[in-house]
């Protein structure tokens, strides 16, 4: 046995527990999107691209490999190898510790279930072991045994929301609605109201208490009418007790707010066709999967993520089928760069969900940022051979093909996309500015200007059809005026953005205002001194304003950064012989067109 030195974790359990401030405790069920589906094994093939890994012979080896992990959210590594550790130093208070985070961050429940029994017996306060074994218990119907690991998170626990809600849930669990519905009552901070009633009409509802649920639900709704988990559970509620009109009305409501998302069409389309909607909680199990998921959910949002993983890895294990958990917890390894362990999750959904499709274009999406394009283009094109009329699916394989430079079918796609539509919506610009920049990279440009335009007629201050559209008149020496005006917009509404303020700097470049251009430039490469074409275009400026030194570093640094094969040709010739004093600027190429297609046009 060896004893190895650990960093203490100074109050990181007991901390991971404890609820987030109040304003965002409200703001816990105004996060989700949340729809019941199964995560059970798909009938397609699974993605196998996870990177293999071997534990090694030494401790010390294995122990710096999981802090790296660790770091890096990299939680089946760092479960993998704070396990392998531990067998080495099996008491140490402080390995079986992280050994049992990464364990429940990966979602091994049993592993980390029987970690936490032997790190209460020698850390007994220990507040995340005492909340994981609180859930295993509410999993197991033991609710009296729940409630007494709940009760154990230290001083002023039961004002804590997470042990308020979740002992709430257990006495509902034992049908005890009444005192269930008393516990939530607890929470008195009016930060906390929305989410008191919403939990509230949740437990009554479940209780078949109609008159305190229809109470409940109404006052939670009439407080936030733009959370579609609310607007989920409410509509689903009125439908099944003889208000269909309602639901339909406060479904149509919210799709108003966010267009044709997936649950909301998918609600729709069942109450049109007379089927009766299901409740949004239909078990004590899934109302305490709730009240982990809005933490989770939460955490995520504000930075957090080792806390809500480990909330939504909790709220899975009670209710596996809370699609919107499994989205949130592929959303937030995809944040984390964790793109194997997202797509994982991703393909965790079940094939009936609403969600499925969604979750198949962030696969698709996730394939291709890891180099794997031949897979990505497959997933897409298979979800728009199945799914014709999908929306989500052609805007994505569109923008794959745009991303390739297949301009032709990624024109086409977008067109397919937007025949679906039968009203013109403020959410469709992106649709025609997307498609303008296939038409304009065909040398379409009479096609590209109509589509830039009606993107400007339905989004009139987007800034990036105002830069694209400004600079690509200023390139063809036309309405000069009006360009110059949405450039100068564009730069107001996103005045940190690199790219922005390069396409206003390279305007007065084109049009021989070379001083402006130098100001703007140098402003552009202080936001975004990483992008080769920013210093191209400062390098030129420099050379007209008579700083060739510095006109020639910039070209060097633009050369550096791994500019397109086209244009490093044309870098390596300035380098070599500078501008000629003949070249006039409108000589100097479209390129801030492909910069802006490539970096701001998504």
């Amino acid at each position: 046995m060896i004893a190895l030195k650990l960093p203490r974790l100074t109050g990181f359990c007991h901390r991971l527990v404890r609820p987030f401030a109040a304003a965002a405790a409200g703001a816990l069920l105004l996060t989700g999107l949340g729809f019941d589906q199964s995560a059970s094994a798909r009938a397609r093939d699974n993605l196998a691209i996870a990177t293999p890994f071997e534990v090694g012979d030494s401790p010390a080896g294995n122990y710096l490999a999981a802090l790296i992990a660790g770091a890096e959210r990299d939680t089946l590594a760092a479960a993998t190898f704070f396990r392998e550790t531990l067998r080495y130093d099996p008491r140490n208070p402080e390995l079986i510790e992280r050994a049992f985070v990464a364990s429940l961050a990966n979602g091994n429940m049993p592993d980390a279930f029987g970690l936490a029994d032997r790190l209460l017996q020698r850390e007994a306060n220990n507040g995340l072991a005492h909340l994981a074994l609180g859930i295993r218990a509410i999993k197991q119907h033991q609710y009296p045994g729940a409630r007494n690991s709940l009760s154990k998170g230290g001083a002023g626990r039961q004002r804590d929301i997470t042990a308020t809600l979740l002992t709430a849930w257990s006495y509902a669990g034992a049908g005890d609605y009444k005192r269930a519905i008393a516990q939530v009552d607890r929470l008195k901070d009016e930060g906390f109201g929305t989410f008191r009633d919403f939990h509230a009409a949740l437990i009554a509802d479940l209780a078949g208490n109609v008159a305190e649920a229809t109470k409940r639900f109404q006052a939670a709704y009439n407080s936030e009418k733009s959370t579609l988990r609310l607007v989920d559970a409410y509509a689903r509620f009125q439908d099944r007790h003889g208000h269909r009109d309602e639901a339909i009305r406060a479904y149509e409501a919210f799709d108003q707010i966010l267009p044709r998302h997936p649950i909301v069409t998918a609600a729709l389309a069942d109450l049109r066709a007379g089927k009766l909607l299901e409740p949004l909680i239909r078990t004590a199990d899934q109302g305490a999967a709730e009240v982990l998921y809005g933490l989770g959910a939460v955490g995520g949002r504000q930075g957090d993520e080792l806390a809500a993983i480990v909330y939504l890895r909790l709220s899975l294990y009670l209710s596996s089928k809370n699609g919107l958990a499994i989205i949130t917890l592929a959303d937030i390894f995809e944040r984390l760069k964790q793109y194997e362990q997202a797509i994982e999750v991703y393909d965790s959904v079940a094939d009936d969900s609403p969600l499925r499709v969604n979750a198949d274009i962030q696969t698709a999406l996730l394939l291709e940022t890891l180099g794997k394009t031949d897979e990505a283009q497959k997933r897409l094109q298979d979800i728009v051979n199945e799914k014709p009329k999908n929306e989500e699916a052609l805007t994505a394989l569109g923008n794959l093909q745009r991303s390739r430079k297949q301009f032709a079918d990624a024109a086409a796609t977008y067109t397919k996309a937007l025949e679906l539509s039968s009203k013109p919506e403020k959410s469709l610009w992106s649709l025609y500015y997307y498609r303008g920049i296939a038409y304009e990279r065909q040398k379409a440009w009479t096609k590209a200007e109509a589509d830039f335009k009606k993107a400007l007629d339905l989004f009139p201050d987007q800034p990036l059809v105002l830069n694209y559209l400004g600079y690509s008149w200023v390139d063809q020496g036309t309405n000069l005026d009006e360009a110059f005006k949405m450039l100068r917009r564009a730069v107001e509404l996103r005045p940190t953005d690199g790219y922005v303020v390069d396409s206003l700097g390279w305007a007065h470049y084109k049009l021989g205002q070379y001083d402006q251009a130098v100001k703007e430039l140098e402003r552009a490469i202080e936001l975004k001194s990483s992008d080769p074409v920013i210093n191209d275009h400062l390098g030129d400026a420099y050379w007209r304003v008579g700083r060739k030194l510095e006109a020639h570093f910039q070209w060097n640094h633009a050369r550096d950064l791994k500019p397109e094969p086209e244009d490093l040709d044309r870098i390596l010739k300035k380098i070599d012989n500078g501008l000629p004093d003949h070249d006039k600027p409108a000589a100097a190429e479209a390129e801030p067109k492909k910069q802006n297609e490539s970096k701001n046009g998504g």
